[in-house]
């Protein structure tokens, strides 16, 4: 394999410990590695969702993202609502320690409670390893914020992030470094695959029909049969199973708003979950398309966003870049779903949005009368049929026989929109 691939920058990933349950009891002068609390939604009763518990409930197999009536009867806790506008205060008290030690271009904000540092040019200015560099940074937060944080070091992005999702706990300053010489003897043996960074339940299912069980599995599969099956992202899959990660922080915090796109979003009436959520991305997949087409455009970047009910909070966006551009609705659903299902971790779900960029302008293609005619062209022309049905008569003239489900929102938001295209 070309050694090119195999990035060596001095990469920081930190994580603030049970962040939520840690800043309501910093608040309240208590200890959270004493103190049983739970940051959940009284309102809700039994079922609301424990958005966080303390490291001390930790420590008694309460778990963060599940309900309350699932924590065990002998549990004595206090429960306290969340409080959002807290959270970020908090957070933005640990990035200015960050922006004490490192420029804007070498940190990556990747969520509220977490962030990536590049500290590859700094070693030298500080006079320290990365190692004692990372301590140095948990200790001021803990100094500054009260809080406290976990820490993994990597040559890049990945294996940074993963040594800090799986090793850095274990340890009782809360650091872990790994190398690329960890790559076959600890990266490879994590199973189930949805402990990897970037592999989400529906995935690792996918995955797991393959017989791909461990990242050991996926680093040795074969990676033109991951392509056909997940297209780009599955060459993405099996480089990071092979600890191969190219990108760069300043690349992600430099990174600018794809040319020219169209995207449609919509916040959700109710709470959706993967029962029902296709549903909707299908239909804004249809909307999307029907754009493109209008438009005579292809795009050859699919984006998906995914939020969280607000009890919950967090959410996902990512891309998917395409071989070849395309207009096609049944392409760019599958593209989303394959998003879907590798990013998506079970929780409620209140907004989705859909994005074509990278636009091109459609070049008419002559077919050849001789020729089969392909399902691809079938597809395209049915298309054509229903734009124009809808453009004619309004939108919703012609819908799919989902729209007659309870949970299909197209036909109300057409009203709202108007009954034409514009």
């Amino acid at each position: 394999m070309n050694d090119n691939v195999y990035v060596k920058r001095n990469i920081l990933s930190i994580d603030l410990k049970s962040f939520f349950a840690s800043c309501e009891c910093v608040e309240r002068g208590l200890d959270p590695f004493t103190t049983p609390l739970v940051v959940a939604n009284p309102k809700q009763g039994d079922g609301a969702i424990t958005l966080a518990v303390t490291p001390y409930l930790k420590k008694q197999g309460v778990k963060s993202r599940g309900r309350l009536f699932e924590i065990p009867k002998n549990v004595k806790y206090n429960i306290v609502p969340p409080r959002m506008s807290l959270y970020i205060k908090k957070s933005e008290e640990v990035i200015s320690v960050y922006l004490d030690y490192v420029s804007k271009e070498d940190l990556h904000v990747y969520s509220i409670d977490e962030c990536f540092l590049d500290v590859t040019d700094y070693l030298k200015m500080y006079k320290k390893t990365d190692y004692e560099l990372a301590k140095e940074i948990l200790s001021e937060i803990t100094r500054r914020t009260g809080l406290t944080a976990n820490a993994g070091i990597g040559p890049n992005i990945l294996l940074a992030k993963v040594a800090m999702d799986l090793e850095a706990k274990k340890y009782k300053d809360g650091i872990a470094k790994w190398t690329y010489e960890d790559v076959k003897n600890k990266l490879w043996k994590i199973t189930p695959l949805s402990k990897m960074w970037g592999i989400g339940p529906r995935m690792e299912k996918r995955l797991n029909a393959l017989g791909i069980i461990t990242v050991g599995d996926l680093a040795l599969y074969d990676k033109n049969k991951l392509k056909d099956k997940f297209g780009v992202m599955g060459l993405e899959l099996w480089e990071h199973a092979n600890g191969i990660d190219l990108s760069k922080i300043s690349d992600l915090v430099n990174a600018k708003p794809l040319d020219k796109s169209y995207s449609n979003s919509q916040v959700l009436f109710k709470d959706y979950n993967v029962n029902n959520v296709k549903i909707i991305i299908s239909e804004m997949v249809d909307v999307v398309c029907k754009r493109l087409r209008t438009n005579n455009k292809q795009a050859a970047v699919i984006g998906l966003a995914i939020g969280y009910s607000k009890n919950v909070g967090g959410g996902f966006y990512h891309v998917m870049k395409l071989d070849t551009p395309t207009d096609s609705s049944k392409v760019i659903l599958d593209v989303c779903l394959l998003l879907f299902d590798r990013f998506y971790t079970n929780m409620p779900i209140r907004k989705v949005g859909v994005s074509a960029g990278r636009l091109t302008d459609k070049n008419s293609i002559q077919l050849n009368l001789f020729e089969d005619f392909g399902e691809e062209q079938k597809d395209e022309m049915k298309e054509k049929v229903v734009d124009e049905i809808t453009s004619k008569f309004g939108k919703n003239s012609l819908l799919k026989a989902s729209a007659l489900l309870s949970d299909s929102t197209i036909k109300e938001r057409n009203k709202k929109i108007g009954g034409h295209s514009a």
